[in-house]
């Protein structure tokens, strides 16, 4: 009996502690796994939508040449220094560091930006995922970003506005996640990325301003009582105060190249046209995403605890058109917009059962990218796009500067005819006798031109140009007397006047550049009124 008892205990009770443990233990599995698949799946999704973007950006990474600035930032690469005329030191370092890591090509150049779209992307999404949005909402969300004309314009080359975004919409994840309760201590975090966006584009400091008035906007001035707030802007002033120095040793010479830009350069445009390119610019089909993000923001009871965000935009576009910004210049703030956005959409289709827009929206969304990616990235070649964007002629009509009037669209007609002008400029300088070209100088009028002859020159034999536009000028004649100068490009009509002898010997014509580069005029000059290096600030520009 003693022994049934025991047999019974023994197969009985165990058995069932053990179907217990194990059941529990299950539940527990189950638990953690349905906690995670969420966001695994949502960071699976995520990822591969910011791969779609670089594959993207990689189909027309090179079908034409070099923007005019990346020949400029490139040639600032080659003089490191803690500022330049027209921007901060990060741009340049991205040049060096491309160079040397990647090398010399277009793809190594425009990789950086690429990669930097792709972040984007993803990041987008991140925020949405803080917002309170599911996969839903994050999909959306980056997908908008995706396709958005133009981020996928200013990831197709090597410039500050491929990064400046990314700074902002960081700096707008660790201040969301501060808000809901994380450490104070990301304020810290916040700082090194704020430093950093500075050093990469001043109207870092726009942000900033946008932000910490929309915080107190919000009723989240309590914020500012912590210590860390305050150590996180001392970070971001650390790493930005080398600019800082520079600019106050050469004078400021940032603010002089945003007036002369506004005086000169911009196009001037109405509150009404600039609101309308914002629409352009992100895609008339993602305009119900983020003007509903906007919305969602300020008017429900969910979206009101980030409003800060909201009031961030709001007033970053404010700045932008009283200081007649141009109207690209708010678009780092769109991506906060596309991630409220992405949560107001899941919410809608959630509360009044709108089934199909979870797949038709998207699908619409998707197809009008599509349609529009060759204004962003150049995917068809340059006569097969003139023929496409006819049919579009209101994605042709946004021009910020008023030499805008080529038939391509700036982004790329900025690109064309590099290589054919410095050919021509290196038959002329190996044309000369061997006596004068020792000590001949070449002197290009703006820093496209410049920074061409310092790519492309060498592998012609061709010596580093010297220029006075922005920070070419800064780095002087090069110890040339001028008895000898190749003298081309824009304004060469004007300058050669300097000279008591200047003969015409080519003219290089690219009907589809910029109306600076539409026809080149080379001139031999000699016999100049004084030495170069006293004539030198007659060639200053500052624009």
């Amino acid at each position: 009996m003693k022994c049934g008892c025991w047999s019974s205990w023994d197969r009985g009770i165990p058995s069932r502690m053990t179907e217990t443990i194990l059941t529990r233990a299950d539940e527990h599995v189950r638990a953690r796994v349905a906690s995670t698949n969420p966001a695994l799946t949502a960071n699976f999704s995520l990822g591969a939508l910011a791969l779609v973007r670089l594959l993207l950006q990689f189909t027309g990474i090179s079908h034409y040449g070099f923007f005019r600035d990346e020949l400029y930032y490139m040639a600032c690469g080659q003089h490191l220094a803690w500022g330049y005329v027209d921007q901060p030191p990060l741009i340049a370092g991205a040049a060096w560091f491309s160079r040397h890591l990647f090398g010399d090509s277009i793809v190594s150049i425009r990789l950086l930006p690429a990669i930097a779209g792709a972040a984007l992307v993803y990041l987008v999404g991140l925020l949405a995922r803080e917002l309170g949005g599911g996969h839903r909402a994050q999909l959306l969300a980056a997908l908008a970003m995706l396709f958005a004309p133009l981020s996928l314009a200013l990831s197709a080359f090597l410039s500050m506005n491929a990064f400046e975004p990314v700074f902002w919409l960081s700096c707008a994840w660790v201040v969301v996640r501060i808000v809901k309760g994380a450490s104070p201590k990301l304020w810290l975090a916040f700082g090194v990325i704020a430093g950093l966006g500075l050093e990469n584009k001043h109207t870092m400091f726009v942000f900033g301003v946008a932000l910490v008035t929309g915080l107190c906007l919000s009723g989240e001035a309590r914020r500012f009582r912590s210590k860390w707030i305050w150590m996180g802007a001392l970070v971001a002033l650390v790493l930005f105060l080398p600019n800082l120095i520079w600019e106050a040793r050469h004078g400021w010479p940032q603010i002089v190249v945003v007036r002369n830009a506004q005086e000169f350069k911009n196009n001037a445009i109405t509150p009404l046209r600039f609101l309308g390119e914002q629409i352009l610019f992100l895609h008339p089909i993602a305009l119900p995403i983020w003007l509903g993000g906007l919305c969602w923001l300020f008017a429900t009871e969910e979206g009101r605890r980030f409003r800060f965000l909201g009031w961030t935009y709001v007033l970053a576009l404010g700045i932008f058109m009283v200081f007649s910004g141009k109207s690209y210049y708010p678009f780092p703030a769109y991506p906060m917009l596309f991630a409220a956005g992405g949560v107001a959409f899941e919410r809608f289709v959630e509360r009044f059962n709108q089934k199909w827009l979870r797949i038709g929206y998207p699908a619409l969304l998707v197809l009008a990218g599509i349609i529009t990616v060759p204004f962003g990235v150049p995917v068809l070649p340059i006569h097969a796009f003139l023929r496409y964007s006819h049919a579009i002629p209101l994605a042709r009509g946004v021009k910020t500067e008023r030499d805008s009037t080529a038939a391509l669209p700036q982004l790329y007609g900025d690109m064309i005819g590099w290589e054919n002008t410095i050919e021509a400029v290196a038959r002329v300088y190996h044309g000369l006798p061997d006596s004068e070209r020792a000590g001949c100088a070449i002197l290009a009028g703006n820093y496209g031109e410049a920074g061409a002859i310092d790519y492309y020159g060498p592998k012609l034999g061709l010596p580093k140009a010297i220029s006075g536009h922005n920070s070419y000028y800064f780095w002087g004649p090069r110890g040339y007397s001028g008895d000898c100068v190749v003298l081309f490009g824009d304004g060469a009509n004007d300058r050669k006047e300097l000279f008591g002898d200047a003969q015409l010997v080519a003219t290089v014509t690219n009907p589809l550049a910029m109306p600076a580069e539409q026809v080149v005029p080379i001139y031999v000059c000699h016999k100049p009124r004084e030495p170069l290096a006293v004539m030198w600030p007659q060639f200053k520009v500052i624009l």
